[in-house]
């Protein structure tokens, strides 16, 4: 549908306003919500639906997975290094279940969380391949 005047005037440019039905469960719970996008993109529906599913897509499978098992939002940190080191430890933690073929990072994480060696073998790491002093 084309955009009202008052989205004409925040958004310039804007070309369209988006309403996309969902329907499911959340917490045993049905839903039924409606989200509204506004974009300028002149493309078909097809189109447009296909992009708020990709969006959505990389919301699912990397933002809640950073914010939920990993709680990134909840960390506080005041040092710019702290917050690039722990953002890509975090990176390096997903990437390395999910090249394993785990799908869920929590069950993941809690299955490695006190396995030292399974977390080392996930890294790609063997025992005994390298000594370490112990000094």
């Amino acid at each position: 549908m084309p955009p009202p005047e008052w989205v004409v005037e925040h958004w310039p440019g804007s070309a369209t306003v988006i309403a996309v039905r969902s329907h499911g469960i959340r917490e045993g719970k049905p839903t039924d919500e409606t989200r509204y996008y506004v974009t300028s993109l002149r493309t078909s529906a097809r189109s447009l639906l296909q992009h708020v599913r990709d969006r959505w897509s990389i919301e699912n499978s990397w933002h809640w997975v950073r914010d939920m098992p990993l709680r990134e939002d909840a960390h506080r940190y005041r040092e710019p290094n702290g917050v690039q080191i722990l953002a890509t430890l975090r990176s390096l933690a997903i990437n390395a279940l999910r090249l394993k073929g785990i799908r869920s990072i929590t069950e993941g994480i809690a299955a490695l969380a006190h396995d030292i060696r399974g977390l080392l073998r996930l890294l790609g790491w063997r025992e005994g391949a390298v000594e370490m002093p112990l000094e």
